[in-house]
């Protein structure tokens, strides 16, 4: 697949606002928030939990008017719209579990991109009927940490009621629900009071530890845990409002502060959603099977560099070499190692494409075609 190096600080400076909203302008700054992403990685057949980091506890007293969010009655409306999900890749076991949320009668599922990322099989089995079915990558966002499923097979399967993010306010009750631990059965549920509408964190995946900013996250007084990423984050209601994603840790527990919960807004989901059934790729959402260069990249002053071409996939057979930097796809400028992901995001496999690549040392540039090859979702 082609990896790309993302690192760097992020900053929240979000404040309440009367309404119970949050947003960006002025009030308490957290400097840098690290997130692990909850999708429960496996390798060589072991699971393990994902790393903990401590972030700032900013829940607020709960004050609601209407009636206390009552816990078994949303997990009883939520839990038969959900799945468990077991991804895995070869030669190596890498895996991950994780959860989803059923979106159609006929099989599509809304998860994280995390969940899948990577992966060659993904399984899933209906908590509603206990079946289990083979699933297809429909498409994914990465920036967002959203993909779409689609269960080979699947009918009259228990679906989700959708909310809308939009209405959340500071304080609201909510519910975490999904396949805490990775174990299946009954999806766990956790609840906790909504402290704010607009996170920035960092969040660290644990099955490959690469880093994320991720942005526009809900976040939660709860101490949701690994394989709970891709559940449901519902209301009073039993209404989704948002997909799970990263937690905190539990390593503030050590300084008394509340670990956090973050999922993404179910209203950014679904617009994710949406582009993806439309057919219609951008630079984020990548639709159908993934093609891939099997490069690693990097920033070079003048393009992405090559750091490895990975033996017997299309860069390498091609004669490309590491230090060599790619400048151009098509006739198009290349400038940043985001720039090629972005360019090879919209391509198909089997396509053929045309680099402008800069030798290293003191080689003169020259023009490749490379056949781009299936890959896994990156």
């Amino acid at each position: 697949m082609d990896a790309l190096r993302e690192f760097g600080s992020v900053v929240d400076d979000g404040s309440a606002m009367d309404d119970g909203r949050r947003t960006s302008g002025g009030g308490r700054v957290l400097a840098l928030l690290v997130a692990a992403l909850l999708a429960l990685a496996a390798f060589l057949g072991l699971r393990g939990g994902v790393p903990e980091f401590t972030a700032d506890d900013r829940a607020a007293p709960i004050t609601l008017a209407s009636a206390p969010l009552d816990p078994g009655y949303v997990q009883a409306v939520v839990d038969p719209a959900l799945v468990h999900i077991n991804a895995s890749t070869r030669p190596f076991g890498l895996g991950a579990a994780g959860s989803g949320i059923v979106l159609t009668a006929e099989g599509q599922v809304l998860t994280s991109h995390h969940v899948v990322k990577g992966a060659d099989t993904v399984k899933v089995t209906d908590v509603g009927n206990g079946r289990s079915y083979a699933a297809t990558v429909l498409g994914y966002d990465a920036a967002a940490d959203i993909a779409l499923l689609e269960l080979a097979g699947a009918a009259d399967l228990t679906t989700a009621r959708i909310g809308a993010s939009a209405d959340l306010r500071v304080r609201d009750e909510v519910l975490a629900i999904g396949n805490a631990g990775g174990a299946g059965g009954t999806p766990t549920a956790v609840g906790g009071t909504v402290t704010d509408l607009n996170s920035t964190i960092v969040a660290v995946n644990a099955a490959d530890m690469s880093r994320k900013p991720l942005r526009g996250m809900l976040e939660v007084a709860a101490a949701v845990s690994s394989g709970q990423s891709g559940g449901a984050l519902a209301d009073r209601g039993g209404a989704v409002v948002g997909v799970v994603a990263a937690a905190s840790g539990d390593a503030g527990r050590a300084t008394g502060r509340t670990p956090s919960g973050y999922a993404v807004p179910i209203d950014v989901a679904m617009r994710v959603v949406e582009q993806i059934r439309s057919g219609a790729p951008t630079d984020t959402v990548h639709i159908g099977p993934t093609a891939t260069l099997g490069v690693l990249v990097s920033d070079a002053p003048w393009g992405a560099r090559i750091d490895v071409a990975v033996s017997g996939l299309p860069a390498q057979v091609a004669g490309l070499t590491e230090g060599e930097v790619i400048t151009e796809l098509d006739g198009h400028a290349i400038t940043t190692a985001s720039a090629l992901r972005a360019a090879i995001n919209v391509r198909k496999p089997g396509e053929t494409v045309r680099l402008g690549v800069a030798a290293a040392g003191s080689g003169l540039p020259r023009t490749v075609a490379v056949v781009l090859a299936l890959g896994t979702p990156s």
